[in-house]
């Protein structure tokens, strides 16, 4: 028999959590028909490994006939515990054999198991699981969801283990969740992290060397760690911020693969900040990277990626303001009607309007794949401030409105339109840019000077480049 691969690989999976399926082949590739006398696992019924052959499952098959020139299917999959694992190197290992003694021929297994502090919603009696108010929607009805109150003693997330959280964690009110440098925070589907009024998040990430190990940065993600979930979308939910929280800053924070990466509800009172967002990026959201509703946010270096309608929305009024920030939506899971970046100032239903007092950009980038990556939506009941400052846009078709009148200086000053900022793999949401980009060189310098390092380190007043980078793409 030969076999398509001599060891299946089973990735890396949370202590208790079950693994994708994996797939091994098995050939004949001769001329006559054989029968297998046993297919079983090593470890017998102490494996954690779980098989299936040609439909049947179980962990142990007799006289199982492979055709000539016929090949058959055997799938894979474990659960298992991080006390199962090698002390040293956290590999759980066993075995198919295929016949014994003389005719013996194995496949290997081996799994890679990370241990973890769970996070999740307290189960009843009855086995329900415990619910939490998320939000109040537009009938005043209450929205619940699987979640639960994060104690006083899981308020200082560390970096000594990653945490996986079921459901939605809340901060209660009066409490601040403090996360440090270099921690790892992964959600199970439908999952996120809920910001009570009057709670604060404090995320405080720091410079990483390494720009692919991120060794430093705090980093959000799915809990599915199998590399074909690295850029699936839309595996948890949102890091919601609710109205009344109160001081949340966030510096060097990667979010990835959510439905929305960050929801934060502001409310008519726009004296304080909602959010401080800096040095952080979000990418691959399943609808919006960063929504913003009614809210105050102040940004530098921030990197907005793909997402699968809106990369930045600001929406129901509010106000805005963004310092070197790369909007970039290159979507690629098909058709997108939204836009890099959407303001607007009216609510839900069009009925009435909330003030836009200010959405200040400057040596921004907003650009994507489709023709037109900005969209204003303005009530006239209401404010609607905007000015873009040394940015590059792309909007390639005419509006007959004078909200894209990009020779108003007093909305739109210095604009590079519709060049190409030379990305270095913007599908790969890499928004490096290249030497030959049209982004070098056209920013502010006073601008430039108030955020005088890039998101790399890198000092940006030398080249005073457009956007969250100053380093380019060289390779």
């Amino acid at each position: 028999m030969e076999f398509s691969k001599d060891t299946v690989f089973l990735d890396t999976v949370f202590s208790n959590i079950g693994s994708s399926t994996y797939t091994l082949k098995v050939y004949n590739r001769s001329s006559t028909d054989i029968s297998i006398p046993t297919i079983q696992l090593k470890n017998g019924d102490s494996s954690k490994y779980r098989l299936n052959v040609d439909g049947e499952a179980g962990q142990l098959f007799r006289d199982i006939p492979l055709f000539a020139q016929d090949s058959l299917y055997i799938f894979v999959e474990t659960t298992t515990d991080i006390a199962n694992a090698d002390a040293k190197e956290f590999l759980h290992t066993d075995a198919i054999q295929f016949d014994k003694e003389n005719h013996l021929q194995e496949v290997q297994l081996v799994t890679l198991i990370k241990d973890a502090i769970f996070l999740y919603p307290a189960r009843s009696l009855n086995g329900e699981r415990e619910m939490i108010v998320l939000d109040i929607n537009e009938s005043g009805e209450e929205i619940r969801v699987e979640g639960f109150e994060l104690g006083s003693d899981q308020l200082n997330f560390t970096r000594d283990k990653p945490y996986v959280i079921y459901g939605y964690a809340a901060v209660p009110e009066g409490k601040t969740l403090n996360i440090e440098a270099g921690t790892r925070v992964y959600f199970h589907k439908d999952s996120g992290i809920l910001i009570k009024e009057n709670a604060t998040l404090h995320i405080k990430g720091e410079l990483s060397e390494d720009r692919d190990l991120l060794e430093n940065e705090v980093v959000f993600e799915g809990d599915r760690l199998e590399s074909s979930y690295a850029d699936i979308p839309g595996q948890w939910g949102s890091i919601w911020i609710s109205k009344g929280s109160i001081n949340n800053k966030i510096d060097y924070l990667t979010i990835k693969n959510a439905t929305v990466g960050i929801l934060v509800q502001g409310d008519n009172n726009l004296g304080e900040t909602n959010l401080s967002i800096n040095n952080s990026q979000i990418y691959n959201s399943e609808n919006v990277n960063l929504w913003a509703k009614t809210a105050v946010v102040r940004s530098e270096n921030l990197v907005l990626g793909a997402a699968g309608n809106i990369s930045l929305y600001c929406s129901h009024g509010g106000d805005y303001s963004f310092t070197h920030a790369t909007i970039a939506n290159y979507w690629k899971y098909g058709f997108r009607s939204g836009t890099a970046l959407h303001l607007d100032n009216s609510t839900l239903g069009g009925n009435s309007s909330n003030s836009l007092v200010r959405a200040d950009f400057k040596n921004c980038i907003i650009y994507g794949s489709n023709p037109n990556e900005l969209n204003l939506i303005k009530d006239e009941n209401s404010v609607f401030n905007f000015y873009f400052e040394n940015c590059l846009i792309k909007f390639k078709n005419s509006s007959e409105t004078d909200l894209y009148n990009f020779g108003n200086t007093s909305l739109y000053n210095n604009i590079l339109l519709n060049l190409d900022p030379v990305f270095a793999s913007p599908a790969q949401n890499n928004f490096l840019i290249r030497e030959n980009s049209s982004a070098i060189g056209a920013g502010n310098l006073a601008t430039a000077q108030l955020v005088p390092l890039d998101i790399l380190g890198a000092d940006r007043t030398k080249n005073l480049t457009l956007g969250a980078y100053a380093v380019l793409f060289t390779n």
